[in-house]
């Protein structure tokens, strides 16, 4: 199967908006999907907050030889960076909040 990352169309005339998605290359733009990597939405006015990206599922996909759009590429080269950043923070806070019950268990009495 030759999968390819581009842009799901969604939303109504006059106010796109796109999902980043993993699919295999013989479906339709808005065919049937592997796997939801992100969103983009071009009227928001905010550009940080146009995009939301997953970057560990992106790269396993461009791993295991997913060719990405032309617009998918600009995206990731402008904003991968960004959610990286983001994905850190949330696992190192996901790590901490799983550290924190074990410390406030009482010790065993013996």
């Amino acid at each position: 199967m030759a999968v390819r990352i581009r842009m799901k169309q969604m939303g109504r005339t006059h106010r796109h908006f796109y999902r980043i998605v993993a699919i295999d290359s013989r479906q339709p733009r808005d065919g049937k999907v592997i796997e939801e990597l992100g969103t983009y939405d071009p009227h928001v006015p905010d550009a940080d907050k146009s995009v939301t990206l997953r970057p560990s599922r992106i790269k396993y996909w461009q791993s295991v030889g997913a060719k990405a759009s032309e617009h998918c590429e600009a995206i990731f080269k402008k904003y991968m960076k960004k959610w990286e950043e983001i994905e850190a923070q949330q696992a190192a806070q996901a790590a901490a909040a799983a550290v924190q019950p074990d410390a406030s268990a009482s010790p065993p009495t013996s």
